[in-house]
């Protein structure tokens, strides 16, 4: 969800001085950075952190000033909070790059007067399915915030397209069609950093700031993206992103704006010690899996790069004393033997040691599957039934309900904290399918998508940054029956092809229904 634009655009104010917000006088002006969920809302960070993304942007554009270059290139969110660890800020096309999976999203910078509620560091939540709590954007943290301050009782939020009322006093969130009652919350965080510089002139960098109280404030409705195009995942700046360290944090499941993932890449370290650990223990496998799907170039390779490492093919694989016991040499260089696409062997065996260890390789550049992926799902139980309603967009059918049973338990190796408990936020969980024939498809898929362990993972949840919990695996499910203003339900004419995509990148297609 996007707000329109307000009173008129934020001006810029000279160099170390705070930009000011029109309509406001004098008000300095905070920054919001904010990242895009895959139902195209914008979701804040949180304030210390949007301190940090601010403080170094400001920073490389002063340099940029003085010596003509350009900004900085990326901007690492472990800095600022650990549970970040694996994103990179890419400043340039304004990504959000999560390094151990390759998934993006698009971020902005979104300036408030500093009288707002981002700039007195006040966030207003809704309790999610898990049993956590999600900021709402920050526009309509704004409003439920002068409404409050107004002595209002109830704000409708269809102006922002939700179909909710909140009524402040009880601190509910009732969906105005179902009746569907969830609790909200005033939270006081840090407050939103001033800026002293206006937004560059980049198209996605927002220097735009949402008035409350003006009518001009709509929806602008998400159209998500058809997942049949391209899969290859854009490359970063191999030298301000692929050299960062990575914390020790899990992984918190966020998934590109598209909805496809990329295989899981280690990120290069002087000492990758995982890597270390994992080719150490299980060596005579990972060099057979990976001897296995690549064939080895002989002579000189091509003039391009190994997208694992960004060395050159031609130059030692970036890897080479993370696997200092291995057969396979830092300077050969292999071939997939489907898709031909080329890598350091020595890079796809560090890849392959540092995931899942199942027998299967996914190419990192076109995503071609080799072998039977499988996930680390923890055990559950997954039931099906059927029932007359029909479910919107879908008269002509009944519905296919699913109810996935995942209980908490203990880590296994597989997982990021083996022996560590994991917890398992609102189950049952319940999903909805038509029962037509493409509806019955993807249910046949999923269950073979649910016997490779692929639906969830244990890792931290993007919506309550609880870690240690499990959350959905990539593969996008319904969750509500009669809306879908939350992106959760229906109507939603591309959802059956999106999630059959989405399935098919997991290695999940109708070849797997024949066998």
């Amino acid at each position: 969800m996007a707000a329109a634009q307000g009173a008129g655009s934020s001006v810029a104010g000279p160099s170390g001085t705070p930009a000011s917000v029109p309509g406001h006088g004098s008000t300095p002006a905070v920054a919001v950075w904010e990242w895009q969920d895959e139902f195209g809302r914008w979701r804040p960070y949180r304030g210390n952190v949007c301190s940090y993304i601010e403080q170094v942007f400001q920073a490389s554009q002063q340099k940029g000033r003085r010596s003509g270059s350009g900004l900085v290139s990326s901007i690492p969110l472990g800095h600022a909070d650990a549970v970040l660890a694996p994103y990179v800020i890419d400043i340039p096309s304004l990504t959000q790059f999560r390094q151990d999976t390759g998934t993006m999203r698009a971020v902005r910078r979104h300036l408030f007067p500093g009288s707002s509620a981002a700039g007195q560091g006040i966030v207003w939540e809704w309790q999610n399915d898990e049993g956590g709590w999600s900021p709402y954007e920050m526009s309509v943290c704004e409003v439920l915030e002068q409404a409050r301050a107004t002595n209002h009782q109830r704000v409708d939020l269809a102006p922002f397209g939700y179909n909710y009322d909140v009524d402040l006093v009880a601190q509910v969130q009732t969906n105005k069609t179902t009746r569907f009652r969830r609790s909200v919350q005033r939270r006081l965080d840090s407050p939103y950093p001033v800026t002293s510089a206006s937004a560059p002139g980049h198209a996605g960098v927002s220097g735009r700031t949402t008035s409350a109280s003006s009518s001009g404030v709509g929806f602008v409705p998400y159209n998500k993206p058809t997942l049949s195009a391209a899969r290859s995942t854009p490359r970063l700046n191999a030298q301000s992103t692929w050299a960062l360290p990575q914390a020790g944090g899990p992984s918190t499941g966020l998934s590109a704006p598209n909805g496809v993932s990329a295989p899981s890449l280690p990120v290069k370290m002087s000492k990758p010690s995982k890597v270390n650990q994992a080719l150490a223990a299980t060596l005579t496998e990972p060099e057979a899996v990976v001897r296995k799907y690549l064939e080895e170039l002989k002579g000189t390779p091509a003039d391009e790069d190994c997208i694992i490492c960004m060395e050159k093919l031609a130059s030692p694989s970036g890897y080479g004393d993370a696997c200092e016991s291995s057969t396979i040499k830092p300077e050969m260089v292999g071939r997939l033997t489907s898709c031909q696409h080329s890598f350091h062997m020595l890079c796809v065996l560090a890849m392959y040691s540092n995931g899942n260890k199942d027998g299967s390789l996914q190419c990192p550049s076109c995503k071609t599957i080799y072998g039977e992926k499988t996930g680390t799902q923890p055990k559950g139980k997954m039931e099906v039934s059927t029932f007359p309603q029909s479910l919107p967009g879908h008269k002509d059918c009944g519905t296919i309900q699913i109810v996935y049973h995942i209980s908490r338990g203990i880590q296994g190796p597989e997982h990021p904290n083996p022996g560590m408990p994991y917890t398992a936020r609102g189950f049952p969980r319940y999903c909805y399918l038509p029962d037509n024939e493409k509806g019955r498809k993807v249910l046949e898929l999923l269950k073979v998508a649910w016997k490779r362990r692929l639906i969830f993972t244990v890792g931290t949840s993007s919506t309550t940054g609880e870690s240690n919990t499990v959350v959905w695996n990539e593969i996008h499910h319904k969750t509500e029956m009669d809306t879908n203003l939350s992106g959760h339900g229906y109507p939603d004419p591309n959802y059956l092809d999106n999630v059959l995509a989405e399935l098919a990148a997991q290695g999940v297609t109708e070849d797997c229904l024949r066998k």
